[in-house]
């Protein structure tokens, strides 16, 4: 189920977000109490629970388990089984406090679930621990365990976390977390590319999963590309982006045949070559010519050099493009980041060098049409966009996947309209 987490300053605002969150397509909305000016439990649970669209689970946490709540503890327990007996279909309790509550039976299951949750900063100080921790969340004989850290499982935020909330169905979760159009929370996705660009609610154990392999990796397009295309197959499959930083620790941690395979993207599109156990003649050397920038700087100089003689070029120290001026109608190809996200002012030659090339073609496609293809465009050049190779490396990519033929006008389509 898509859980959408709601932290309205009125209870009149919060009822709005349960609508639009069900609109959008959430299964289920979180109400976090806290945020409430002057919250009255009795006058406000009973305005909340009679008129709620969807499932709600209340949460009312406290300042020590990184909430809002600041005042008595008798009071937000009192607050939380009020909301239970007033039909909230979910109740979250800290574990510090659900121990207390299940021993003594106080909780009535014939209305709501009882979630137990956990809020860790971090688990590296906790090593093995970790495992005793779990099984006291599950000793609770709640309903649903709920683990939360800045650094693992169950749901993890930000740009490395993204994964936990995506598989989640897959490996037995419950809810994946997801912000309303407009109101954005920080670190979480938004429900509409949970539903629409991921899937989610098609997910389940028998999914296949392929990732991209990259550093930066929020920029790509290729799960907007990939998962409607899955679907439009019938394919049981799911496309995910992995923030990576150690190459070689991704590979010892990600050896799971639940993990089926991977495209990659900069910076790793050479250093992978070093981690597959086998390598087909034509990619290691289009390993070299499509993914090596043909303009090194000083200290790959000699490299370039060896990488143009391969194909009768000539390298040149960066510094020196500025004075460089091609042969008539020559063709200039870009295969370096530069014109990418965070580098989209930048462009490989100097601008007046442009009016020399007859075709200019830039491997970048976000955005589609980077500055480079603009200048050459405006200087009289024949431009070709990164989107073309994009496609024809997506096609051959959904090819290996899957090993059906992958469906090139579809794919086309989607690039038109949402690249």
């Amino acid at each position: 189920m898509i859980c959408a987490p709601l932290m309205a300053e009125s209870v009149e605002q919060m009822l709005s977000d349960m609508h639009q969150a069900k609109m959008e397509g959430a299964d289920v909305v979180e109400i976090r109490l806290g945020c409430i000016s002057d919250f009255q439990p009795h006058r406000d649970l009973k305005l909340l629970l009679e008129n709620k669209p969807l499932p709600v689970v209340v949460v009312y946490g406290p300042t020590w388990e990184g909430g809002e709540y600041e005042g008595d503890e008798q009071e937000r327990l009192q607050a939380l089984l009020l909301a239970k007996d007033l039909g909230a279909d979910y109740i979250e309790l800290e574990l510090k406090v659900a121990s207390a509550f299940m021993k003594e039976d106080k909780l009535d299951r014939l209305n709501s679930k009882i979630i137990v949750s956990c809020y860790l900063d971090s688990l590296a100080s906790l090593g093995e621990d970790i495992h005793c921790l779990i099984a006291e969340m599950r000793s609770m004989n709640a309903d649903i365990i709920k683990f939360v850290s800045g650094t693992m499982i169950a749901y993890c935020t930000g740009e490395r976390g993204l994964i936990s909330q995506l598989l989640s169905f897959k490996f037995g979760g419950v809810f994946a977390y997801g912000s309303l159009e407009g109101t954005e929370i920080c670190g979480l996705p938004s429900i509409d590319s949970l539903r629409q660009a991921y899937g989610v609610k098609n997910i389940d154990k028998n999914t296949v999963v392929f990732g991209l392999i990259s550093k930066p990796v929020s920029h790509s397009k290729g799960p907007i590309l990939h998962n409607p295309t899955f679907r439009h197959v019938c394919y049981n499959g799911i496309y995910v982006p992995m923030l990576v930083d150690d190459l070689k620790a991704f590979f010892i941690a990600y050896t799971s045949s639940d993990f089926a395979g991977f495209s990659v993207g900069i910076p790793y599109k050479e250093a992978v070559i070093d981690f597959c156990d086998e390598v087909h003649p034509c990619s290691a050397g289009l390993c070299l010519l499509a993914f090596a920038r043909w303009v090194k700087l000083q200290e790959a100089l000699l490299r370039a050099k060896s990488l143009a003689a391969a194909v009768s070029g000539k390298a040149l120290p960066f510094e020196d493009l500025i004075g460089f001026r091609p042969e008539k109608d020559a063709i200039l190809a870009n295969a370096t980041p530069l014109g990418m996200h965070q580098n989209t002012d930048r462009i490989p030659v100097p601008e007046e060098t442009l009016r020399d090339y007859k075709l200019v073609f830039d491997a970048v496609y976000t955005p589609r049409k980077t500055r480079l293809l603009k200048e050459a465009k405006a200087a009289g050049a024949i431009v070709v966009s990164g989107v073309e190779m994009f496609l024809r490396q997506a096609t051959a990519q959904f090819s290996l996947f899957t090993g059906h033929k992958a469906p090139e006008e579809f794919m086309r389509g989607i690039i038109l309209e949402k690249f």
